[in-house]
């Protein structure tokens, strides 16, 4: 009951019923925050403040949307797990060291041929599709257009456009497995 009239107060953006809910729920948002922020290690203390902060700062900004009769807990919680998300998103990844022995081999002499080859006769089975299969494949699969605006432009609707690239996806299988190599 406590906490409901705490979320009334803040409803009409009381300092006090602010400062109240800043000193009862920090250790719990803290919690949240530390525990998505260390990720198994350990997260700086003022990225953890930052955090808590911002928690506080939208309960204040959205104080005027929190329905009547609900826990602050559960919000403040579903708050936190999404601005430290938010937090790690906008961190840079750590780069790791590599030594010159850790690197992945690229593919040898042998695989280099056997990719060349492949690629080769992928295109060549790319190349002899009839029209407007090949325009179809090329724009969607290697100019990355979105097949809806393909099949506009070739003046198909979307689901024969899908169809299309269905059977053409199948026959491309079946004709480089005829060579030994599977797609």
């Amino acid at each position: 009951m406590e906490e409901q009239k705490l979320a009334e107060r803040l409803r009409k953006h009381s300092r006090s019923a602010l400062e109240q809910a800043i000193r009862r729920y920090t250790p719990y948002v803290s919690t949240v925050v530390w525990r998505l922020l260390s990720s198994g290690g350990t997260a700086p203390r003022e990225d953890v403040e930052e955090v808590v902060s911002d928690v506080f700062l939208a309960l204040w900004t959205h104080a005027g949307e929190l329905e009547p009769g609900r826990d602050l807990r559960p919000w403040l919680g579903a708050v936190a797990r999404n601005k430290a998300a938010d937090r790690l998103r906008r961190q840079p990844p750590v780069p790791l060291p590599l030594s010159d022995t850790d690197r992945a081999p690229g593919p040898g002499p042998q695989e280099a041929v056997e990719q060349r080859e492949w690629a080769e006769r992928l295109w060549r089975a790319v190349e002899a599709m009839e029209e407007p299969d090949h325009t179809l494949f090329l724009r969607h699969y290697w100019y990355g257009d979105k097949l809806r605006d393909v099949a506009r432009d070739l003046g198909l609707n979307l689901s024969t456009a899908k169809s299309r690239l269905h059977r053409g996806r199948k026959a491309l299988r079946e004709t480089l497995t005829k060579g030994g190599n599977d797609l």
